[in-house]
């Protein structure tokens, strides 16, 4: 075998290793925007959750306007409800207008548990969730997502943690602080690795951080435009 055979040998192998190895690991990567807002991606699809809502809406975070800028074009836009603090009419048209897109929510349940059919290895359910300000109830949803064998739940505002407590194996569960709370206050356990605490008010925010910071399974959203990584194993 000549030098230049067993080089171009080697080379091809390399590559070959190298090409099956980075197929066999990828991530979900997951942007705090604010409140409940999130942008979720695996690098292909691009979803938005409870974004864009109205900046600074009920005294909650309030965003920069390059940020409706940042929305990549044809994305996913999923909303728990229609509070101003987690969706915005004005906004979301403008985001259409310009980037296209399409939006789900309360309603259009049935079309929104179809999302797999156009997203690579997503399923997402829906459940109606309460949600009641001032003793006046309305129309919420919670979501389990699964996305390339990742479980994510998302709560949006729901008081209550009687539909999280009966999931199974979520692997990161987005909550309001008060789910724990009450969760803790009715004996509810949480089947859960991780804890993202959102939609903290500005002030609650160093009180997060000193409740939340140093526990290993929760992280308080605390800082906008953070963003971490959901590493995922590719079979």
């Amino acid at each position: 075998m000549t030098t230049t055979l067993r080089v171009l040998i080697f080379t091809l192998s390399f590559i070959l290793i190298s090409t099956v190895g980075f197929s066999q690991s990828k991530e979900i990567k997951v942007e705090f925007i604010g409140n409940c807002g999130l942008h979720m991606t695996d690098g292909t699809s691009n979803v938005y959750i409870d974004f864009p809502y109205k900046s600074g809406a009920h005294g909650y975070m309030e965003f920069d306007a390059a940020e409706l800028d940042s929305i990549k074009s044809n994305s996913t836009f999923i909303f728990t409800h229609k509070h101003a603090d987690h969706y915005s009419k004005k906004n979301v048209n403008k985001v259409l207008k310009a980037k296209k897109g399409r939006t789900f929510g309360p309603w259009n349940i049935p079309e929104l548990e179809r999302l797999g059919d156009s997203l690579q290895d997503f399923t997402i359910k829906a459940f109606k969730t309460e949600h009641k300000v001032f003793g006046i109830s309305f129309k919420h949803y919670s979501y389990l997502i699964t996305w390339h064998g990742k479980r994510i739940y998302l709560s949006g505002d729901t008081t209550e943690p009687e539909t999280i407590g009966n999931i199974k194996n979520i692997d990161w569960a987005f909550v309001p602080y008060w789910i724990l709370k009450n969760a803790k206050e009715q004996e509810v356990e949480i089947d859960a690795k991780m804890f993202a605490v959102y939609h903290l008010y500005t002030e609650q925010i160093p009180s997060a951080k000193e409740n939340w910071d140093k526990v290993e399974t929760i992280k308080p959203m605390v800082s906008q435009g953070e963003v971490f990584s959901l590493n995922i194993n590719l079979e």
